[in-house]
């Protein structure tokens, strides 16, 4: 018995090691670690590259990231800016709105359209304060339904007749007012009016009474309808307002009037670029 087996074993005339049955009993287990290190260090002799690095199962690679996931984290991004700096930027965006202009000796006052009280105020302030003899005083356009109460004997009381009555309240002469036949429904129709008034009446210069947050937009668009005349344009916001350039934001109608201003504003540049 021990003689059959051993007669199955033949040396491997490589290295002296016995091969034969005995492997092909219990399987191939393949080269000892010192053949594995004897191929690699021959190989290596040989000018041969080999990567001993282990290898790793294949999966999927990375792709870049969508578009979505960027939107995703700029927008995180400015949300934490405007979260730790918000103050500072919201305060900044309600002072560029404002234009304030030293005040001079000019031919006329113009009250803008729009909020008769603290227009009017500032404009009967202006007056007396002797910087200009005449305040134009715009006529709006008439509310839906004004002809049928008209037919029915009802007065409905505009809101220029409102601006008189409160400016000889505080001083003004019935006089000193001027009127337009033609209502307005913008600030630019306004500008255009009384640009039509100063030709008329060879004004040189005006004094413009608006609120706060309208007077880039408004000064932008007097500029713009003034660009070919010599009339000097002077901004002066209303100090009677509750609008305050670094607290806007803490009331419901000032954050309204922020973000039409800024659309307004937009949407005159881009008009008067073209």
């Amino acid at each position: 018995m021990k003689g059959k087996i051993w007669s199955g074993l033949k040396m491997n005339p490589r290295n002296g090691q016995e091969s034969g049955g005995l492997s092909s009993w219990i399987g191939d287990l393949g080269p000892s670690g010192e053949e594995q290190g004897d191929k690699v260090e021959g190989r290596a002799q040989e000018g041969q590259y080999v990567d001993s690095r282990p290898i790793e199962p294949e999966g999927k690679k990375p792709g870049r990231p969508s578009i979505l996931k960027w939107i995703i984290f700029l927008v995180l991004i400015a949300y934490m800016l405007l979260s730790y700096f918000h103050v500072p930027i919201l305060t900044r965006l309600g002072e560029y709105l404002i234009v304030q202009q030293p005040l001079k000796k000019a031919d006329l006052i113009v009250c803008m359209e729009g909020k008769p009280v603290e227009l009017g105020l500032a404009a009967a302030e202006v007056y007396k304060r002797g910087f200009a003899p005449k305040i134009f005083i715009p006529k709006e356009e008439p509310p839906d339904g004004n002809e049928v109460l008209k037919a029915r004997g009802v007065h409905y009381p505009e809101e220029s007749e409102l601006l008189i009555m409160m400016l000889r309240g505080l001083g003004v002469p019935r006089s000193a007012c001027i009127t337009s036949d033609h209502p307005v429904g913008s600030a630019l129709k306004e500008a255009q009016l009384v640009r039509d008034l100063a030709k008329a009446k060879d004004y040189h210069s005006i004094i413009i009474v608006t609120s706060p947050a309208q007077t880039r937009c408004t000064w932008l668009i007097f500029k713009h309808v003034f660009a070919k005349d010599e009339v000097k344009i002077i901004m002066t916001p209303s100090r009677y307002t509750n609008f305050k350039a670094d607290n806007w934001w803490k009331t419901g109608k000032y954050v309204n009037e922020v973000i039409i201003e800024y659309q307004r504003l937009i949407y005159y540049t881009v008009k008067y670029l073209w």
